[in-house]
């Protein structure tokens, strides 16, 4: 039986409501955006008990005044969240406080760019490293990197770039970063709003991207001399592996006319998955379908995580929804929505963690967002 979560808030709304709020232009438009606050570390720490009180009482808020979110991660019951203009929040009994994180080149945070992904290492208890994606600004040019930093304790500090001149622009950075099942760095990049890049296996844009935790190119990937582990995408934006370690990753579709096609597609390595030659049921020879679209609507979907039994969650941004997408991938339940733009998703514990994404100039920000929510399940610690 399907583990039940007493958070789950306006299931009854299903697709049917969802799809018609999110008609039209997708996540991504070329628009000029409002900066978030850059004052990243004069924050004193806020006791968010005294926040949750004022919103709905089917989740909790495991922190609030968040500054655009993008990233969880989690060292036992200590969370840590990347922030876009360049600061890491630790989130610790019921307390937060903003890590400044030190970087060799500064980050350069304009539109979708900035501090993005952020992973920690799977034996952090002991390196104390963590791996981030985040863009800056080279003669002119907007790019990305991923590199390795080291935690003191209070402050973070690059060690080591691992890849760097990732394309990038002021929309479409991609910027996921994941350990996966094999132990090893996956990363996510845009098409850097240049269409073609995604078809040239010349270039690291539009791609899923697999390193080694010292930055090498692993042996098995699928191209002699390249990181690229599958190509074709727009601006892939999450991935999780089920419990058979198969890796799924969350799209953006085109904006404009046609909008929406926002894709959920199963990775295998070395294949095509098709941008910009194909949409939504689109087949071309050599090129891969996504397992889940959205038609003509939008969803704009960004983190994504599995559950213990194997069901496929997703943030929404435009879509401004949580949703759980049925075992069959034909559509997708709503587990929490009314909360604005949803930027990630993780599962720790059997409990669901969700980050809000309403201050990066594109929301509708509450005086309390952005907000770290948890969604907990019948059989979590936390009853």
């Amino acid at each position: 039986m399907k583990r039940q979560w007493t958070a789950i808030i306006g299931i009854s709304l299903l697709l049917a409501l969802l799809l018609s709020a999110c008609m039209g232009e997708n996540e991504e438009t070329d628009m000029n955006h409002q900066p978030v606050n850059q004052e990243t570390n004069t924050n004193p720490p806020v006791n968010v008990e005294d926040e949750a009180s004022e919103l709905s009482s089917a989740y909790e808020v495991a922190a609030a005044h968040l500054q655009a979110p993008w990233s969880i991660d989690f060292d036992d019951d200590t969370i840590f969240i990347s922030e876009r203009d360049g600061a890491i929040v630790k989130v610790e009994d019921g307390e937060i406080s903003r890590e400044a994180v030190q970087l060799s080149i500064p980050v350069h945070q304009q539109g979708e760019g900035g501090f993005m992904g952020f992973v920690l290492d799977p034996d952090f208890a002991v390196t104390r490293q963590a791996y981030a994606y985040y863009t800056y600004m080279d003669n002119g040019t907007i790019l990305n990197r991923i590199v390795a930093l080291q935690y003191s304790g209070s402050e973070w500090n690059e060690v080591n770039p691992l890849l760097e001149q990732i394309p990038g622009s002021s929309v479409h950075n991609g910027g996921r970063l994941a350990i996966g099942p094999d132990g090893l760095l996956y990363a996510t990049t845009g098409d850097a709003r240049i269409e073609a890049l995604s078809q040239d296996q010349a270039s690291l844009a539009g791609k899923i991207l697999r390193l080694n935790l010292d930055g090498s190119i692993p042996e098995e990937n699928p191209f002699d001399d390249s990181y690229i582990y599958s190509w074709g995408h727009r601006n892939p934006q999450g991935l999780a592996w089920d419990s058979d370690r198969r890796l799924f990753s969350s799209e953006h579709g085109p904006s404009g006319n046609p909008g929406g096609h926002d894709e959920i597609n199963l990775i295998e390595p070395g294949l095509n998955y098709g941008w910009p030659a194909i949409i939504g049921d689109d087949t071309k020879q050599g090129m891969v379908a996504p397992l889940y679209h959205t038609g003509s609507d939008t969803l704009a979907p960004s983190g994504m995580a599995l559950t213990a039994d194997n069901e496929l969650l997703v943030a929404g941004l435009r879509g401004q929804k949580l949703v759980r997408f049925h075992s069959d991938m034909n559509g997708y339940e709503v587990l929490l929505e009314n909360e604005g733009r949803l930027r990630d998703v993780k599962v720790y514990q059997g409990d669901i963690y969700v980050l809000t994404n309403n201050t990066d100039g594109r929301g509708q920000a509450s005086d309390v967002d952005d907000r770290l929510i948890v969604l907990r399940s019948e059989g979590g610690r936390n009853e």
